[in-house]
């Protein structure tokens, strides 16, 4: 966590603790053991059997037998049904991030942040193509990725600060804010960026469903996506992207809802 919430006393530990299961599922899981819930969550094996017991009779979890896997139950369904249904800009959007997927050979996907990460809610890659990608509820790092630097670059100054940032993070969201104002879209520096494997460009929308700025991205491979296609192609086409969705929604963009 990014601040001591153990003090808090308005913060619910066990209900973060039960929630922190239920997020440690991912698209392509088989079902999970108890041994790499554990792994995922950090939580003591104590702790976590209470909460995988409770989760499951609740419905959030499934398990069929004591050598069966953990898998989400029909009450994370139900809830990812009616999530599904009113987050109206996800689908509104679909087909678009699916063509710019197809014309620019990148995964594109939406982020949203989840403390110090980003958690990819949805994924479109291009049609017949083979090569691995990543999927939804993989994370990436808040303070290094393209994704988490739209969202940070377009966040209010008292969600930005609830963050404890280091004077270089200040310095990488004033980066960040100057990339969008001068052309729409950011690119993360590369003395910053977490990881040299993968080249994206991001693009923050206001959802206000979430009261939030979520990051809509495109990514791929170096060898694919060089910092030009980037600059002169990639980013100013998911940047009219966001914009028409924007206008079709009647959405005002990310940085006028900056504080």
């Amino acid at each position: 966590m990014t601040t001591d919430r153990t003090a808090d006393r308005k913060f619910a530990n066990t209900l973060a603790r039960g929630l922190s299961v239920l997020r440690a599922f991912r698209a392509s899981d088989d079902g999970l053991t108890h041994a790499e819930l554990s792994q995922r969550t950090n939580l003591p094996k104590p702790t976590l059997t209470r909460l995988t017991y409770t989760l499951t009779e609740l419905g959030y979890l499934s398990h069929a037998g004591r050598n069966d896997k953990f898998r989400l139950g029909p009450a994370v369904l139900a809830l990812g049904s009616v999530a599904q249904v009113s987050l109206s800009f996800v689908e509104m959007a679909s087909e678009a991030m699916q063509k710019i997927a197809d014309d620019t050979g990148t995964l594109s996907l939406i982020a949203v942040r989840d403390d110090r990460k980003m958690m990819l809610a949805r994924t479109w890659r291009p049609r017949n193509t083979a090569s691995i990608w990543l999927e939804p509820g993989h994370r990436l790092e808040v303070f290094g990725s393209s994704s988490g630097l739209a969202v940070l670059s377009a966040m209010g100054d008292a969600a930005f600060d609830q963050l404890a940032p280091t004077t270089e993070q200040h310095m990488l969201r004033r980066e960040g804010y100057g990339q969008l104002l001068a052309r729409g879209f950011v690119i993360t520096p590369a003395d910053t960026h977490y990881t040299r494997r993968i080249n994206a460009v991001s693009v923050p929308f206001y959802a206000g469903e979430y009261g939030a700025p979520v990051a809509f991205t495109c990514g791929a491979l170096p060898t694919g996506l060089s910092v030009d296609r980037m600059e002169q192609e990639v980013g100013p086409a998911l940047r009219d992207l966001v914009r028409d969705l924007e206008l079709r929604m009647g959405r005002a963009p990310s940085l006028a809802r900056r504080d």
